[in-house]
């Protein structure tokens, strides 16, 4: 393919996984993903190399881009398959994402797969929301090992009800599970329209071609980092377990065409769940380094193929089963960010912004277990910022891409009543350029239910960068009493839970 056509090309494999997205998000029942759109769509080739992602959620697409090989290839494909699973140790990140993989077949032959990963409001743990302070991994929900849920084209719906079987509200949960089915289907249609319109050969061709093409983009990206080896520390709060500041260190050994990111000197696997699969480090990791790349770089496998990664067995970023996770694909994937970032500040200072608020402040709440609702939200809050512009104020930052839940959908559907939701004026650093500042959200419950808050940043401040200063902490308050970062309680009627988000740092010394 000439480069036009072969930009072509790309285009309508993105829009496969766009397609997909828009199919899951008006198929599906909760706010979780209807609302918040806290979902991800990609295409991967026949051995599990991703050819395609649409802008969705980067812990979900990097770290299926890193895993999928494992996954597709530990199993004898047939047309009509639809594999269901979320075990963060193969190849899922945290219980609640369930992940539907899906084989593409092209007169008999397996041409390549599509998958959908959608974040689940309850997947069945001891708290609503299945985000617990857990430690073990057999407490934060049900387990799903690769799991066939249909087969021939036709879903078996009593596999899927005894799978979710201890979901707080199975009706949901079962309409997002045929959203994400719906959403594989679409895609198996438009991807198989594609390569017959193509051809079988041209399509393979093709895919190497954009895959060659995307390393080239990569490789040139790493020219322009100056060789050498740059290293950065920075802290996870605590574990919620009462072990504090647990250190996540890199060493960036940058050379001519690659890139190894090197965690050598970060803390053991943790009691609590701010530990990490090796693929959510791997995601955190990609999502740095594709931000340095122009627009216009393929979604692929080979814009990845320059980064390499060197992370300690049964450390905090590549922990081993039954280490607890729920946090990890959270909270410590935006600590890996901060980190990777951090240590590229000192080889490109004009290029990196400051540091943005550093968590996802995720709340999870509901009834008590056996009842009938569950809710999961992140909260935004300030971004870095950088050398030509402000940090944004009250946005999601890095790992995460969700929009809010409106208060009306929220007042609607749950026993809550929101009664402040503003930007925290104030709560950016102040540097030549502000960081962003962060967002208030306060609930009054209006039945007795249960929280659990899962937030970074409430005792380490997010750095600024040049003379920056650093932007407030975050702080969580029930009836007016703070509380820790990571904390579960029960509530009566009339209780009150206020979260502020951190905000960014600045950039450059103050005017």
């Amino acid at each position: 393919m000439n480069p036009i056509e072969l930009s072509i090309f790309a285009r309508r494999i993105d829009a496969v996984c766009e397609e997909m997205g828009a199919q899951l998000r008006f198929a599906a029942f909760s706010p979780n993903i209807r609302d918040r759109l806290d979902f991800s769509c990609a295409v991967f080739d026949a051995g599990g190399g991703l050819c395609a992602q649409a802008a969705h959620i980067p812990v979900h697409l990097g770290s299926m881009a890193y895993a999928m090989q494992q996954i597709v290839t530990q199993r004898t494909w047939a047309p009509g398959d639809f594999i269901a699973l979320n075990d963060p140790y193969l190849g899922g990140t945290h219980l609640p994402d369930v992940t539907v993989v899906c084989p593409v077949f092209v007169q008999g032959e397996l041409m390549g797969f599509v998958a959908n990963r959608a974040h689940h409001a309850d997947i069945g743990a001891d708290t609503p929301g299945s985000m617990p302070v857990s430690t073990d991994l057999s407490q934060e929900g049900v387990i799903i090992a690769p799991t066939c849920i249909g087969r021939h084209g036709e879903i078996d719906q009593q596999v899927i009800v005894e799978l979710f079987r201890d979901a707080r509200n199975l009706r949901d949960t079962l309409g997002d599970m045929a959203a994400q089915c719906s959403a594989n289907q679409r895609g198996i249609q438009r991807l198989e329209e594609l390569i017959e319109r193509t051809g079988r050969e041209q399509f393979s061709g093709a895919l190497q071609q954009l895959n060659d093409y995307g390393q080239q983009i990569a490789c040139s990206m790493i020219a322009k980092i100056p060789n050498g080896t740059y290293t950065f520390t920075d802290y996870m709060d605590d574990d919620g377990q009462g072990v504090t500041d647990l250190a996540i260190s890199v060493s960036l050994c940058v050379g001519d065409d690659a890139i190894e990111a090197d965690f050598t000197g970060t803390a053991a696997q943790a009691s609590g769940n701010i530990n990490c699969p090796l693929s959510v480090t791997a995601a955190a990791v990609f999502y740095v380094f594709r931000c340095l790349m122009p627009n216009e770089t393929p979604a692929c496998a080979g814009s990845f193929s320059p980064i390499r990664l060197k992370v300690p067995a049964a450390s905090l970023l590549n922990a081993k089963r039954p280490a607890a996770v729920a946090a990890g694909n959270v909270e410590t994937s935006s600590r890996i960010v901060d980190v990777v970032l951090g240590a590229l500040s000192q080889a490109l200072p004009d290029a990196i912004p400051a540091c943005s608020q550093g968590t996802m402040n995720n709340l999870a709440l509901g009834s008590s277990k056996g009842t009938r609702w569950g809710y999961y939200e992140t909260i935004a809050g300030g971004m870095g910022g950088s050398k030509n512009f402000s940090g944004l104020s009250a946005v999601q930052t890095h790992m995460t891409n969700t929009q809010n839940t409106p208060v009306e959908v929220l007042e609607i559907n749950y026993p809550l009543r929101v009664w402040r939701y503003a930007i925290r004026y104030g709560s950016g650093g102040p540097g030549e350029h502000r960081g962003g500042d962060g967002m208030v959200r306060e609930f009054e419950f209006l039945e007795p239910s249960t929280f659990t808050i899962l937030s970074e940043r409430r005792t380490r401040s997010p750095w600024g960068l040049n003379g920056g200063h650093e932007g407030q902490r975050g702080a969580n308050f029930f009836n007016g009493e703070r509380m820790p970062g990571k904390v579960c309680r029960q509530t009566r009627a009339g209780d009150c839970l206020r979260v502020e988000s951190p905000g960014g740092g600045g950039w450059g010394h103050p005017g």
